[in-house]
């Protein structure tokens, strides 16, 4: 093997439609990858290093165990753990191909957070999805599939967090923007731990998942505001999930205006119908402040409420993107000039203004 540098770059994410109810099977959510990117380089070593330049971390020893199929590293940083598991996935599929790799490192660095400021643009799904593709891209003697580098990477996903969606994964594989409904992470995490092997696992159906590529239409402009305040997606989720046992009625409720909203969205997506796509969006939104009101749950905090309302002022559409709380908000504007307006009006609130574009590929080398 030529000692060949190998860089691959992974886009971030952000959810457009369709939060908290792509948890459960079948339900629709539109995600869409945006061009700041996670960058994984890797090259055949003397020794197997691992480095995390935002973690400060440089040169972490590390080694694998064919028997245990597991990675370990030379740290007790629980912030190394996606990227063990991943390389972990990565390696145990090669072995499985018959594929056995000498000693390399691999380093990561992450442009989806600024000077420690963290948007929300998903940075354990694409730093994960980054290190499968690496490793796969260069040890693999075929073209490696978006396919099987998001179903490594979801595995990877699901297992080490235990829960979640994997549309950031998807967002993150596959590039663009998609209609998506979850693999369930459960019903994978079942499938993992009865697997007869990695390949078999990876070539079966996973009967929930689905992933739909999506094309924006011209008219349509998206805009991304981050209102200053970091959200914990697991805790929301957990806090929402609750509202099924205290009050199944309502959650269903929930689903079925969810379902609503987001099904318009995506058929306004398809037929390039504007006002179809804003209706959706608001419809998507209205649905989120009411299930987060029975849930005690603050989905829209005041700053994404001004947000979502100056979109509508200017005849468009907002909403939280991901679980809310604080990170993003996103507008769906009918026209440039409307967008502008929107900006301009979201930076004298304090909102700032993130100028995002959607990289129509996931994972590829540069």
């Amino acid at each position: 093997m030529p000692n060949t540098k190998l860089t691959i770059k992974v886009p971030g994410k952000l959810m457009i439609a369709g939060e908290f109810a792509v948890l459960e099977p079948y339900q629709k959510l539109a995600v869409m990858a945006v061009d700041r990117f996670v960058f994984t380089t890797i090259q055949n070593s003397e020794q197997n290093y691992l480095s995390l330049m935002n973690f400060q971390m440089d040169k972490l020893n590390w080694r694998y165990d064919s028997i245990r199929e597991n990675v370990f590293i030379d740290t007790d940083d629980k912030r190394v753990d996606f990227v063990a598991n991943a390389m972990s996935i990565a390696l145990t599929y090669l072995k499985e191909c018959g594929i056995s790799p000498s000693n390399f490192s691999l380093t990561i660095n992450s442009e989806l957070d600024e000077a420690g400021v963290k948007y929300g643009l998903g940075s354990s799904a694409a730093v994960v999805t980054s290190a499968i593709a690496a490793i796969l891209n260069k040890y693999m003697p075929e073209n490696v599939s978006e396919e099987l580098i998001f179903k490594l990477a979801a595995i990877t996903h699901a297992t080490t967090q235990g829960n979640g969606s994997g549309a950031d994964v998807a967002a993150s594989s596959y590039g663009g923007v998609l209609a998506y409904s979850s693999f369930q992470a459960e019903w994978l995490n079942r499938e993992f731990r009865n697997r007869v092997s990695l390949k078999n696992l990876i070539g079966r159906e996973w009967k929930y998942l689905s992933v739909q590529p999506l094309l924006i239409p011209e008219q349509v402009h998206i805009c991304v505001g981050w209102t200053g305040k970091p959200a914990s997606t697991k805790k929301l989720v957990n806090e929402l999930l609750k509202l099924k046992v205290v009050n199944a009625i309502e959650y269903e409720l929930f689903l079925k205006r969810s379902e609503e909203a987001v099904n318009l969205f995506l058929n306004g997506m398809k037929e390039t119908d504007t006002s179809l796509i804003i209706e959706g969006i608001r419809r998507n939104r209205r649905a989120l402040a009411k299930v987060g009101k029975e849930a005690d749950v603050e989905i829209e905090t005041p700053l994404l409420t001004k947000l979502c309302d100056i979109a509508e002022y200017y005849n468009g559409a907002g909403k939280p993107s991901g679980a809310g709380g604080g990170d993003c908000g996103i507008a769906i504007m009918p026209s440039e000039e409307s967008a502008d307006r929107v900006k301009k009006a979201w930076q004298k609130a304090g909102i700032k203004v993130l100028e995002l574009n959607v990289p129509s590929k996931g994972a590829i080398s540069i």
